[in-house]
């Protein structure tokens, strides 16, 4: 007769299914509440709110496809509520309609102002190939965005799939608390 580990153990294993429980709940009643975690490094690690405010420039989308698969392929989102199955983005706005971008080897400009470590990269994390979107001036049509992190050199954003139409944006958020 074998006796696994769930038989020796059994507070363990329940301790183990509690705290499964638990966490599913938190995340359901954060999402009820219109609370964010973060935990990417695109932005500063945290809670973030979703707020009624059009002016806010912080939103949450699901990226288009063929951008939206190879995030998930290269695990740059996790699962989660997209329709493709992953997590939607938390991106800043950093050009909206009538603002003109240009995006170049150096980086991002809005406005003629270039945005602090948003160069695109030619390789991730993991040494895998990235295309930056075709290097050029854009004005910005009604109806898009464009996002990018100036927090973090490796965010996946505009410099890699361009603009983001606005019919996109799940939510728009707010800082609530970061580390």
């Amino acid at each position: 007769m074998r006796i696994g580990l769930s038989d020796r153990f059994p507070k363990i294993r329940r301790a183990a299914l509690v705290a499964f429980v638990v966490s599913i709940a938190v995340f359901q009643l954060f999402g009820l509440l219109g609370l964010r975690i973060n935990t990417s490094p695109s932005l500063p690690v945290g809670l973030y709110v979703v707020t009624t405010n059009g002016a806010a420039n912080l939103i949450e989308f699901c990226p288009a496809e063929p951008f939206a698969a190879l995030s998930l392929i290269r695990g740059y989102r996790d699962a989660g509520s997209c329709q493709d199955g992953g997590t939607p983005l938390l991106k800043p706005i950093v050009a909206k309609a009538g603002d003109a971008v240009e995006l170049s080897e150096r980086g991002i400009s809005v406005n003629g102002l270039l945005l602090p470590n948003t160069a695109p990269l030619s390789k991730d994390t993991k040494g895998r190939p990235l295309t930056a979107w075709p290097f050029g001036q854009y004005p910005v049509s009604p109806g898009t965005v464009w996002v990018a992190s100036s927090y973090h050199s490796g965010s996946f954003d505009s410099r890699y799939f361009g603009p983001v139409y606005t019919t996109a944006i799940r939510h728009r958020l707010k800082m609530f608390l970061t580390l």
